[in-house]
Protein backbone atom coordinates (compact mmCIF):
# COMPACT_ATOMS: atom_id res chain seq x y z
CA UNK A 1 0.00 0.00 0.00
CA UNK A 2 0.79 3.54 -0.81
CA UNK A 3 1.58 5.66 2.70
CA UNK A 4 2.98 9.49 3.70
CA UNK A 5 5.65 9.53 5.60
CA UNK A 6 6.40 12.36 7.90
CA UNK A 7 9.89 12.34 9.74
CA UNK A 8 13.87 13.78 9.64
CA UNK A 9 16.73 12.70 7.17
CA UNK A 10 19.71 12.17 8.94
CA UNK A 11 23.51 10.75 7.69
CA UNK A 12 25.06 7.76 8.90
CA UNK A 13 28.16 8.75 9.13
CA UNK A 14 30.65 5.67 8.99
CA UNK A 15 29.31 4.59 5.30
CA UNK A 16 27.84 8.09 4.23
CA UNK A 17 24.06 6.41 4.04
CA UNK A 18 20.78 8.88 3.89
CA UNK A 19 18.21 7.55 6.25
CA UNK A 20 14.81 8.57 6.83
CA UNK A 21 13.66 8.38 11.10
CA UNK A 22 9.46 8.66 10.25
CA UNK A 23 7.36 10.25 13.01
CA UNK A 24 4.44 9.54 11.32
CA UNK A 25 3.01 7.20 9.47
CA UNK A 26 -0.67 7.96 6.95
CA UNK A 27 -1.99 5.72 4.48
CA UNK A 28 -1.64 7.99 0.92
CA UNK A 29 -4.86 9.22 -0.55
CA UNK A 30 -7.12 8.66 2.56
CA UNK A 31 -6.28 10.93 5.91
CA UNK A 32 -6.25 9.67 9.31
CA UNK A 33 -10.11 11.16 10.17
CA UNK A 34 -11.43 9.46 6.82
CA UNK A 35 -10.12 5.84 8.16
CA UNK A 36 -10.44 6.29 11.44
CA UNK A 37 -14.53 7.31 10.45
CA UNK A 38 -14.86 4.79 8.41
CA UNK A 39 -13.67 1.81 10.64
CA UNK A 40 -16.02 3.54 13.50
CA UNK A 41 -18.97 3.13 11.34
CA UNK A 42 -18.32 -0.03 9.55
CA UNK A 43 -17.64 -1.49 13.99
CA UNK A 44 -20.93 0.48 14.67
CA UNK A 45 -22.79 -1.28 11.70
CA UNK A 46 -21.89 -4.55 12.83
CA UNK A 47 -22.88 -3.85 16.03
CA UNK A 48 -26.37 -2.98 15.57
CA UNK A 49 -26.49 0.44 16.92
CA UNK A 50 -27.99 2.07 13.95
CA UNK A 51 -30.99 -0.53 14.43
CA UNK A 52 -31.79 0.83 17.61
CA UNK A 53 -32.82 4.13 17.41
CA UNK A 54 -34.54 3.86 14.01
CA UNK A 55 -37.27 6.08 12.66
CA UNK A 56 -38.87 6.58 16.10
CA UNK A 57 -42.56 8.23 15.17
CA UNK A 58 -42.92 12.11 15.37
CA UNK A 59 -45.39 13.73 17.26
CA UNK A 60 -48.12 15.26 14.70
CA UNK A 61 -48.87 18.13 16.73
CA UNK A 62 -45.52 19.13 19.09
CA UNK A 63 -45.64 21.31 21.61
CA UNK A 64 -42.04 21.58 23.00
CA UNK A 65 -39.11 20.81 20.84
CA UNK A 66 -35.03 21.03 21.82
CA UNK A 67 -32.29 22.57 19.90
CA UNK A 68 -28.24 21.17 20.87
CA UNK A 69 -26.27 23.82 18.41
CA UNK A 70 -24.10 26.58 18.52
CA UNK A 71 -26.31 29.78 19.90
CA UNK A 72 -24.37 31.59 17.66
CA UNK A 73 -24.79 29.76 14.63
CA UNK A 74 -27.31 29.99 11.66
CA UNK A 75 -28.46 26.88 12.93
CA UNK A 76 -31.05 28.28 15.31
CA UNK A 77 -32.49 31.47 13.52
CA UNK A 78 -33.03 28.91 10.35
CA UNK A 79 -35.36 26.61 12.84
CA UNK A 80 -36.70 29.57 14.49
CA UNK A 81 -38.18 30.96 11.03
CA UNK A 82 -39.18 28.08 9.86
CA UNK A 83 -41.30 27.25 13.01
CA UNK A 84 -42.72 30.41 13.20
CA UNK A 85 -43.33 30.39 9.81
CA UNK A 86 -45.24 26.51 9.60
CA UNK A 87 -46.39 25.84 13.45
CA UNK A 88 -46.10 29.33 15.73
CA UNK A 89 -47.36 27.53 18.37
CA UNK A 90 -44.15 25.03 19.20
CA UNK A 91 -42.14 26.25 21.54
CA UNK A 92 -38.24 25.67 20.97
CA UNK A 93 -35.62 25.31 23.92
CA UNK A 94 -31.95 26.16 23.04
CA UNK A 95 -29.14 24.04 24.43
CA UNK A 96 -26.15 25.72 24.20
CA UNK A 97 -23.08 23.23 22.87
CA UNK A 98 -19.58 23.39 21.34
CA UNK A 99 -20.28 22.24 17.85
CA UNK A 100 -16.33 22.45 16.59
CA UNK A 101 -13.27 21.58 18.72
CA UNK A 102 -11.77 19.15 21.03
CA UNK A 103 -14.08 19.89 23.83
CA UNK A 104 -17.10 19.86 21.16
CA UNK A 105 -18.11 15.78 21.55
CA UNK A 106 -18.21 15.98 25.11
CA UNK A 107 -20.16 19.09 25.35
CA UNK A 108 -23.00 17.82 22.87
CA UNK A 109 -23.11 14.72 25.06
CA UNK A 110 -23.72 16.29 27.84
CA UNK A 111 -26.42 18.34 26.50
CA UNK A 112 -28.21 15.82 24.70
CA UNK A 113 -28.05 14.34 28.74
CA UNK A 114 -29.77 17.27 30.02
CA UNK A 115 -32.76 16.95 27.42
CA UNK A 116 -33.26 13.63 28.50
CA UNK A 117 -33.05 14.40 32.02
CA UNK A 118 -35.36 17.65 31.61
CA UNK A 119 -38.28 15.55 29.84
CA UNK A 120 -41.51 16.85 28.29
CA UNK A 121 -39.63 17.44 24.78
CA UNK A 122 -41.66 15.66 22.10
CA UNK A 123 -38.43 15.92 19.91
CA UNK A 124 -34.64 17.06 19.64
CA UNK A 125 -32.78 18.60 16.90
CA UNK A 126 -28.79 18.55 16.86
CA UNK A 127 -26.82 20.08 14.33
CA UNK A 128 -24.36 22.50 12.87
CA UNK A 129 -23.62 24.35 9.87
CA UNK A 130 -21.09 22.93 6.77
CA UNK A 131 -17.94 23.00 7.47
CA UNK A 132 -14.52 20.25 6.94
CA UNK A 133 -14.23 17.04 7.72
CA UNK A 134 -12.06 18.03 11.17
CA UNK A 135 -15.04 21.15 11.81
CA UNK A 136 -17.68 18.42 11.71
CA UNK A 137 -15.54 15.43 13.69
CA UNK A 138 -17.10 16.48 16.71
CA UNK A 139 -20.44 14.68 15.04
CA UNK A 140 -18.37 11.79 14.13
CA UNK A 141 -17.48 10.42 17.99
CA UNK A 142 -18.36 7.36 19.41
CA UNK A 143 -19.98 8.73 22.51
CA UNK A 144 -21.89 11.34 20.68
CA UNK A 145 -23.48 8.16 18.74
CA UNK A 146 -23.98 6.19 21.83
CA UNK A 147 -25.89 9.44 23.77
CA UNK A 148 -28.09 9.93 20.20
CA UNK A 149 -29.11 6.18 20.54
CA UNK A 150 -29.73 6.66 24.21
CA UNK A 151 -32.55 9.30 24.08
CA UNK A 152 -35.97 8.38 24.42
CA UNK A 153 -37.36 10.94 21.95
CA UNK A 154 -37.20 11.23 18.24
CA UNK A 155 -33.61 12.80 17.11
CA UNK A 156 -33.28 14.83 13.90
CA UNK A 157 -29.76 15.24 12.52
CA UNK A 158 -28.50 18.44 10.69
CA UNK A 159 -25.29 18.38 10.54
CA UNK A 160 -23.04 19.82 7.50
CA UNK A 161 -24.51 20.46 4.17
CA UNK A 162 -26.61 17.45 2.34
CA UNK A 163 -23.31 16.08 0.99
CA UNK A 164 -21.97 16.01 4.56
CA UNK A 165 -22.97 12.23 6.22
CA UNK A 166 -21.61 12.04 10.00
CA UNK A 167 -22.17 9.14 12.63
CA UNK A 168 -24.39 11.63 14.29
CA UNK A 169 -26.56 11.18 10.92
CA UNK A 170 -26.43 7.09 11.02
CA UNK A 171 -27.74 7.12 14.36
CA UNK A 172 -30.29 9.45 14.83
CA UNK A 173 -33.67 8.48 13.65
CA UNK A 174 -34.04 11.13 10.72
CA UNK A 175 -31.36 13.06 9.04
CA UNK A 176 -32.10 16.56 7.92
CA UNK A 177 -30.21 18.14 5.17
CA UNK A 178 -30.44 21.30 6.44
CA UNK A 179 -31.66 23.23 9.57
CA UNK A 180 -35.15 24.06 7.73
CA UNK A 181 -35.60 20.62 6.53
CA UNK A 182 -35.18 19.63 10.55
CA UNK A 183 -37.68 22.33 11.34
CA UNK A 184 -40.28 20.62 8.97
CA UNK A 185 -39.86 17.19 10.39
CA UNK A 186 -40.73 18.05 13.80
CA UNK A 187 -43.63 20.12 12.48
CA UNK A 188 -45.44 17.53 10.13
CA UNK A 189 -48.40 20.03 10.27
CA UNK A 190 -48.52 23.52 9.83
CA UNK A 191 -50.82 25.87 11.37
CA UNK A 192 -53.26 26.57 8.72
CA UNK A 193 -53.11 22.49 7.65
CA UNK A 194 -54.23 22.04 11.97
CA UNK A 195 -56.85 24.78 11.53
CA UNK A 196 -57.99 22.69 8.34
CA UNK A 197 -58.04 19.05 10.02
CA UNK A 198 -60.14 20.91 13.13
CA UNK A 199 -62.77 22.50 10.80
CA UNK A 200 -63.42 19.51 8.92
CA UNK A 201 -63.48 16.99 12.32
CA UNK A 202 -65.77 19.80 13.87
CA UNK A 203 -67.96 19.90 10.95
CA UNK A 204 -67.85 15.62 10.53
CA UNK A 205 -69.05 15.65 14.68
CA UNK A 206 -71.87 18.13 13.63
CA UNK A 207 -73.30 16.02 11.18
CA UNK A 208 -72.56 12.96 13.25
CA UNK A 209 -74.35 14.35 16.27
CA UNK A 210 -77.30 15.03 13.51
CA UNK A 211 -77.50 11.96 12.16
CA UNK A 212 -77.85 9.85 15.94
CA UNK A 213 -80.51 13.00 16.58
CA UNK A 214 -82.50 11.91 13.51
CA UNK A 215 -82.68 8.39 14.31
CA UNK A 216 -83.75 8.98 18.18
CA UNK A 217 -86.67 11.57 16.91
CA UNK A 218 -87.67 8.63 14.54
CA UNK A 219 -87.77 6.30 16.80
CA UNK A 220 -89.15 8.24 19.09
CA UNK A 221 -92.25 9.02 16.91
CA UNK A 222 -92.35 5.43 16.07
CA UNK A 223 -93.43 5.47 19.83
CA UNK A 224 -96.08 8.20 20.09
CA UNK A 225 -97.69 6.09 16.91
CA UNK A 226 -97.57 2.72 18.94
CA UNK A 227 -100.58 1.07 19.76
CA UNK A 228 -98.78 -0.11 22.94
CA UNK A 229 -98.90 3.48 24.41
CA UNK A 230 -102.32 5.05 23.27
CA UNK A 231 -103.36 1.37 24.58
CA UNK A 232 -100.89 -0.15 27.39
CA UNK A 233 -103.60 -3.34 28.56
CA UNK A 234 -103.10 -4.66 25.40
CA UNK A 235 -99.41 -5.13 26.41
CA UNK A 236 -100.14 -7.94 27.95
CA UNK A 237 -103.02 -9.97 25.72
CA UNK A 238 -100.16 -11.36 23.95
CA UNK A 239 -98.80 -13.38 26.88
CA UNK A 240 -102.09 -13.82 28.53
CA UNK A 241 -102.79 -15.99 25.60
CA UNK A 242 -99.39 -17.91 25.75
CA UNK A 243 -99.97 -18.93 29.67
CA UNK A 244 -103.82 -20.20 29.04
CA UNK A 245 -102.30 -22.18 26.01
CA UNK A 246 -99.61 -23.89 28.27
CA UNK A 247 -102.29 -24.43 31.47
CA UNK A 248 -104.10 -26.19 28.27
CA UNK A 249 -101.25 -28.41 27.35
CA UNK A 250 -100.44 -29.33 30.84
CA UNK A 251 -103.66 -30.35 31.88
CA UNK A 252 -103.24 -32.49 28.78
CA UNK A 253 -100.41 -33.71 29.32
CA UNK A 254 -100.66 -34.98 32.59
CA UNK A 255 -103.00 -37.71 32.58
CA UNK A 256 -101.53 -39.12 29.54
CA UNK A 257 -98.29 -39.31 31.58
CA UNK A 258 -99.89 -40.62 34.80
CA UNK A 259 -101.34 -43.17 32.19
CA UNK A 260 -97.62 -44.37 30.45
CA UNK A 261 -96.51 -44.88 33.97
CA UNK A 262 -99.31 -47.03 35.01
CA UNK A 263 -99.01 -48.99 32.03
CA UNK A 264 -94.84 -49.64 32.66
CA UNK A 265 -95.69 -50.80 36.40
CA UNK A 266 -97.92 -53.07 35.36
CA UNK A 267 -95.38 -54.28 32.66
CA UNK A 268 -93.00 -54.71 35.67
CA UNK A 269 -95.50 -56.93 37.65
CA UNK A 270 -96.51 -59.59 35.24
CA UNK A 271 -92.13 -59.75 34.59
CA UNK A 272 -91.75 -60.40 37.44
CA UNK A 273 -94.28 -62.83 38.71
CA UNK A 274 -93.61 -64.48 35.40
CA UNK A 275 -89.72 -64.98 36.40
CA UNK A 276 -90.75 -66.93 39.66
CA UNK A 277 -89.03 -64.90 42.47
CA UNK A 278 -90.53 -65.97 44.67
CA UNK A 279 -89.93 -69.52 44.62
CA UNK A 280 -86.31 -68.85 44.10
CA UNK A 281 -86.53 -67.10 47.50
CA UNK A 282 -87.91 -69.63 48.97
CA UNK A 283 -85.31 -72.25 47.80
CA UNK A 284 -82.69 -70.01 48.55
CA UNK A 285 -83.84 -69.55 52.38
CA UNK A 286 -83.85 -73.33 52.99
CA UNK A 287 -80.34 -74.00 51.34
CA UNK A 288 -78.89 -70.95 53.57
CA UNK A 289 -80.74 -72.62 56.86
CA UNK A 290 -78.93 -75.88 55.82
CA UNK A 291 -75.85 -74.51 55.46
CA UNK A 292 -76.12 -72.41 58.73
CA UNK A 293 -76.33 -76.23 60.55
CA UNK A 294 -73.90 -77.71 58.74
CA UNK A 295 -71.32 -74.74 59.83
CA UNK A 296 -72.23 -74.98 63.59
CA UNK A 297 -71.67 -78.41 63.53
CA UNK A 298 -68.24 -78.13 62.02
CA UNK A 299 -67.87 -75.38 64.34
CA UNK A 300 -68.26 -77.61 67.36
CA UNK A 301 -66.10 -80.73 65.88
CA UNK A 302 -63.06 -78.27 65.23
CA UNK A 303 -63.60 -76.97 68.84
CA UNK A 304 -63.55 -80.17 70.52
CA UNK A 305 -61.26 -81.45 68.79
CA UNK A 306 -58.84 -78.32 69.49
CA UNK A 307 -59.69 -78.84 73.55
CA UNK A 308 -58.97 -82.44 73.12
CA UNK A 309 -54.67 -81.24 71.62
CA UNK A 310 -54.38 -78.45 74.12
CA UNK A 311 -55.04 -81.29 76.96
CA UNK A 312 -52.56 -83.61 75.34
CA UNK A 313 -49.76 -80.86 75.51
CA UNK A 314 -50.22 -80.05 79.12
CA UNK A 315 -50.14 -83.15 80.18
CA UNK A 316 -46.92 -83.89 78.26
CA UNK A 317 -45.86 -80.78 79.69
CA UNK A 318 -46.71 -81.46 82.85
CA UNK A 319 -44.63 -84.86 82.62
CA UNK A 320 -41.72 -82.55 81.95
CA UNK A 321 -42.14 -79.89 84.80
CA UNK A 322 -39.38 -79.74 87.93
CA UNK A 323 -42.07 -79.57 90.09
CA UNK A 324 -42.86 -83.37 90.18
CA UNK A 325 -38.83 -83.78 90.70
CA UNK A 326 -39.33 -81.53 93.73
CA UNK A 327 -42.29 -83.32 94.67
CA UNK A 328 -40.46 -86.61 95.15
CA UNK A 329 -38.29 -85.12 97.61
CA UNK A 330 -35.23 -83.63 96.09
CA UNK A 331 -33.93 -80.07 97.24
CA UNK A 332 -31.00 -77.48 96.74
CA UNK A 333 -28.84 -76.59 99.96
CA UNK A 334 -26.35 -73.91 101.22
CA UNK A 335 -24.98 -72.49 103.91
CA UNK A 336 -24.97 -68.93 105.92
CA UNK A 337 -21.76 -68.60 103.44
CA UNK A 338 -23.21 -68.86 99.93
CA UNK A 339 -21.23 -72.01 99.94
CA UNK A 340 -22.84 -75.29 98.18
CA UNK A 341 -22.13 -78.79 98.33
CA UNK A 342 -20.30 -80.12 95.56
CA UNK A 343 -20.56 -83.65 94.94
CA UNK A 344 -17.47 -85.62 93.73
CA UNK A 345 -16.63 -86.75 90.37
CA UNK A 346 -19.51 -89.44 88.85
CA UNK A 347 -22.09 -88.36 91.82
CA UNK A 348 -25.55 -88.47 90.83
CA UNK A 349 -27.23 -85.46 91.17
CA UNK A 350 -30.33 -83.57 89.83
CA UNK A 351 -30.85 -80.03 89.33
CA UNK A 352 -34.34 -78.51 89.17
CA UNK A 353 -35.46 -74.50 88.93
CA UNK A 354 -35.17 -73.75 92.74
CA UNK A 355 -32.75 -76.53 94.25
CA UNK A 356 -30.83 -79.32 93.58
CA UNK A 357 -29.78 -82.54 95.52
CA UNK A 358 -25.83 -83.27 95.79
CA UNK A 359 -23.91 -85.67 97.78
CA UNK A 360 -20.11 -84.83 98.43
CA UNK A 361 -18.33 -82.15 99.59
CA UNK A 362 -19.02 -78.31 100.02
CA UNK A 363 -17.24 -75.78 97.79
CA UNK A 364 -17.68 -72.00 97.33
CA UNK A 365 -19.37 -70.97 94.74
CA UNK A 366 -20.58 -67.79 93.51
CA UNK A 367 -23.75 -66.67 93.23
CA UNK A 368 -25.31 -65.76 89.77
Amino acid sequence: MAVLAVGRVTVYEPSGNYQLTIERLEPAGQGVLALAYAQLNERLRKEGLYAIHDHTPLVQYPRKVAVVTSPSGAVIHDIITTVRRRYPQLAITLFPAQVQGDAAAPDIVRQLQRVDQYGGFDAVIIGRGGGSLEDLWPFNEEAVARAIVAMHIPVISSVGHETDVTIADYAADYRAATPTAAAEYVTPVTAAEAGQNVTKLAQRLVRAQSAILARLRYRLDRARQSVVLTQPSRLYDGQMQKLDLLRSRLFRSFPAQLAQLRSRLNLAQSRLQRSGLAARISSNQVTVANLQRRLGAATRATVQQRRQRVAQLAAALDSLSPLRTLSRGYAYTTDARGMYYAPPTNTWWVRTSRFTLITGRWTRQSRR
